[in-house]
């Protein structure tokens, strides 16, 4: 396991764009490998993605370029977060948009770093919560929340990604109080909200 002086986390530049790709579509492949129709997983394509990421970065303002997490010197993950755009959620709640790390990181803390850091970021912000999306046959992931004490909250929408329809299940969590872990008053599941 990595300490936290181990991983440097910074807010995403442009010229970051191709490293963060690169992260973006091998974890895509290990992650939902069984999941999702391995052509469409073969063909994601590191170039284009660092296409689309360097121009998004260079239009987004500052709070909501993607953060990325660096150990010697090498970019291992990235999490981007902004308002939360389900309607039936208030103003005070964020949303994580996306969240991955290497795969050769999954489980040393690269991770809960990087989501702890967007966490306390969202909370200075003045938002009371964040919610995420994630598949529910991602097993994996759903663990990772589960563990820092993200709850599903009983919505899930079908979408279809390279073909295929999937199923996403809506997850939230209380933000921490100043001094406490995220999620710290979040222990009951949100489904009753």
């Amino acid at each position: 396991m990595l300490t936290s002086s181990d991983i440097r986390i910074h807010r995403a530049t442009a010229t970051e764009a191709e490293a963060i790709a690169r992260v973006h579509v091998r974890a895509w492949r290990a992650a939902y490998r069984g999941i999702l129709p391995q052509p469409y997983l073969d063909g994601l394509d590191v170039a284009s993605r660092a296409g689309s990421w360097g121009r998004e970065m260079s239009t987004l303002p500052e709070e909501r370029r993607p953060w990325v997490a660096i150990v010697d010197g090498r970019i291992l993950g990235f999490c981007v977060a902004g308002p939360a755009r389900d309607e039936d959620l208030g103003a005070r709640c964020a949303e994580v948009y996306a969240i991955y790390v290497d795969p050769e990181c999954w489980a040393i803390g690269v991770g809960r770093a990087l989501l702890d850091h967007q966490l306390a970021f969202l909370r200075r912000r003045g938002h009371a919560e964040a919610c995420l999306w994630v598949l529910a046959a991602n097993t994996r992931a759903i663990g990772f929340y589960e563990h820092g004490r993200w709850a599903a909250d009983g919505r899930r929408r079908s979408i279809t990604i390279g073909g295929q329809e999937v199923e996403e299940v809506r997850y939230r969590v209380r933000l921490r109080a100043a001094g406490g872990r995220p999620g710290e008053a979040a222990s009951a599941r949100l489904a009753s909200r």
